[in-house]
């Protein structure tokens, strides 16, 4: 009879009535802890540098302090900080954390300048204010993590199991080795695979060490011997991946599926949802909810610029005028973002103005080309009559160049992912620029090299590297080998 009752499969249960299944946020409230934890630290600490200085607290200070809590939380919100997902290292976090803080710290100043309170204050005490308080909440998370590091490595730690000797499961353990105060510790690899070059398939044992088969995964799970389990398999492995998901039902451990969409080439690759349902964006912008701040920053940096360049470019205008004949500016088609066509002023600096389906790129010492146009050319100052772009909204200051809408249609057939590089507005200087992009790319190589560059910048895009590029351009981003 008990061997009988041991051979019975298991008879599935059907899902509870009236329910959908869905995917729940992981959220912790011991972050919501230290959000508000983190809001008393710079009360705090003001109070405190206003006792050094023997400066009685007024209306005016609660003032700074509540713009700051609310300046800290909005950062703090832009950078991620408080996403248990992210599970930033500590120098990240501490990073991120002086970025929040930073931008906090611009709108006081602002803020203080604005609505002229710097004669009611103490300007010694708000400085020690602003340099102290990222220091204290800094601080203060490295301790609580020094602490539960200490505290989970000795009476909490999880055990973990990874299912899968993949280049995924190198990358899980990376990651787990990164995050000492989460108490994980691996108990083991598993896998029953051959051996194969496929990275993504099966590592050699020589690169990650199984420690068995998956028949003694799940014998250590129903021994008490893991906690929690994460399958790190190929998508391709779907059938493998539900029974062994079925067979973890008869334990107790947590079993966690890591997808191995780092298999894809990822462009600004996000986690979301739709009502419970987990998607993850393969190609997306950077800039879908962020596209706010690189508007202002757009305007408030193009109007500056040209309210520098104004008279320079009045020179340049009557230089174009007087060298050649035709008109001042030059407008070529272009593709902007999503693809769509723009017109990209350009001050001429050729003695022709082909906008077509087949347009030639400039070549060294091009017949096209004017005498004070291979001047404006070679130091890129053709360009500026692009911020009048940026201010109309179809370029941006900073991202990929646009290219002639026949070069596009070339490149977009020889170079996979080339389109990708419209996912943002175009730019009048760009990461490939700064890095010696410019100019003609009379080879594959080059072009696929500037496109490198133009993906790279939108999978790592942020208002800091914007400014970067900015300031890199004006010391190299004006002239090069290349400019002709």
């Amino acid at each position: 009879m008990g061997s009988h009752q041991r051979e019975r499969k298991a008879v599935a249960l059907p899902p509870a009535s009236g329910t959908t299944a869905s995917i729940r946020m992981h959220r912790s409230n011991i972050l919501a802890f230290f959000r508000a934890f983190d809001s008393l630290l710079i009360i705090g600490v003001l109070w405190a540098v206003l006792q050094i200085w023997a400066t009685p607290w007024s209306h005016t200070y609660t003032w700074l302090g509540v713009l700051a809590i609310t300046g800290f939380i909005f950062f703090s919100e832009s950078n991620e900080v408080y996403q248990l997902w992210q599970g930033f290292s500590t120098p990240a976090l501490a990073h991120r954390l002086t970025l929040a803080w930073a931008g906090t710290a611009t709108v006081l100043a602002i803020f203080a300048i604005t609505m002229e309170l710097l004669a009611s204050i103490n300007i010694r005490a708000v400085a020690l204010w602003l340099a102290l308080t990222p220091i204290t909440i800094i601080s203060c998370h490295w301790l609580r993590r020094l602490l539960l590091a200490v505290f989970r490595r000795q009476t909490a730690h999880r055990r973990i199991g990874i299912v899968g000797a993949t280049s995924l499961s190198q990358r899980v353990t990376a990651a787990i080795n990164n995050l000492p105060w989460m108490g994980y510790q691996i108990a083991g690899y598993y896998d029953d695979r051959i051996l194969t070059d496929d990275r993504s398939r099966r590592l050699g044992d020589d690169q990650v060490r199984v420690d068995g088969n998956l028949e003694q995964l799940k014998q250590a799970a129903r021994n008490g011997e893991l906690d929690m389990v994460f399958i790190t398999l190929p998508m391709a492995a779907e059938r493998r991946v539900r029974e062994l998901v079925q067979d973890l039902a008869d334990t107790t451990v947590s079993a966690y599926l890591i997808p191995d969409v780092f298999s894809f080439d990822l462009l600004h690759s996000r986690l979301t949802g739709i009502q419970g349902i987990p998607a993850v964006s393969i190609y997306d912008s950077p800039l879908a909810d962020q596209a706010w701040s690189k508007r202002m920053f757009d305007l408030l940096g193009s109007l500056a610029i040209l309210a520098i360049v104004a008279i320079p470019m009045l020179v340049i205008a009557a230089g174009v005028k007087l060298d050649s004949r035709g008109p001042v500016f030059f407008k070529q088609t272009r593709y902007g973002v999503r693809g769509e066509k723009i017109k990209v002023w350009k001050f001429r600096s050729m003695k022709v103005c082909e906008d077509g389906d087949h347009v030639a790129q400039a070549t060294r010492d091009d017949p096209r080309i004017t005498p004070f146009g291979a001047m404006l050319r070679r130091t890129s100052l053709d360009e500026l009559p692009q911020l009048f772009n940026v201010i109309g909204g179809s370029m941006s200051l900073v991202g990929p160049r646009p290219h002639a809408v026949a070069h596009n249609e070339f490149y977009r057939n020889h170079i996979q992912g080339y389109m990708l590089r419209h996912k943002v507005k175009p730019g009048i200087t760009g990461l490939a620029q700064v890095n010696g992009f410019r100019g003609e790319t009379e080879t594959m190589d080059k072009m696929v090299g500037r496109i490198a560059y133009d993906l790279e910048y939108i999978r790592n895009w942020s208002i800091w590297l914007d400014f970067k590029i900015l300031w890199w351009t004006a010391f190299r981003g004006f002239v090069g080998q290349q400019a002709y």
